[in-house]
């Protein structure tokens, strides 16, 4: 049977492009686990992505996972199906562009084979106590960033 675990994430940007932050707070079994880090030059949407790529990576296991997040551009990738569509085009997006965040999103396919995930949408900056703790941790890595 499948360990079943939480984890909430966040992605946050100073300007857009400029300096990102990202947050993911993994709970299992009472336990929870904060996770964060910053990059110099990227853009909210990487971050969003980063922090579900480095939440699921944290895994030791196979597990089963609900993974919240505010973002729509994450949840709706997967739950709208658009990855599946990006891989089976060549990763050109319905317009024959370019998939943006590409290299994110292979990781974070490769990442769902591994685990049973669910992804689900929160309201952001709203009253969810761990999205805004997530929120917080990466803007906190914004301002560490800042302080270099």
């Amino acid at each position: 049977m499948l360990k079943t675990v939480e984890i909430y994430t966040d992605g946050a940007c100073s300007g857009n492009p400029g300096k990102g932050g990202w947050c993911a707070i993994l709970m299992y079994g009472g336990r929870e686990k904060l996770i964060s880090g910053g990059e110099v030059q990227t853009t909210n949407n990487r971050m969003e992505v980063y922090a579900a790529i480095a939440g699921l990576s944290a895994l030791k296991e196979r597990c089963k996972v609900a993974l919240y997040s505010d973002s729509a551009y994450l949840v709706n990738a997967i739950e709208l199906n658009w990855l599946n569509g990006w891989k089976n085009n060549a990763w050109r997006t319905a317009d024959n562009k370019p998939v943006k965040n590409q290299d994110l999103w292979q990781q974070l396919s490769a990442l769902l084979t591994e685990h049973d995930v669910t992804f689900i949408k929160v309201k952001g900056h709203a009253d969810n106590e761990y999205n805004n703790r997530c929120d917080k941790a990466a803007r906190e890595e914004i301002k560490k960033l800042d302080s270099e």
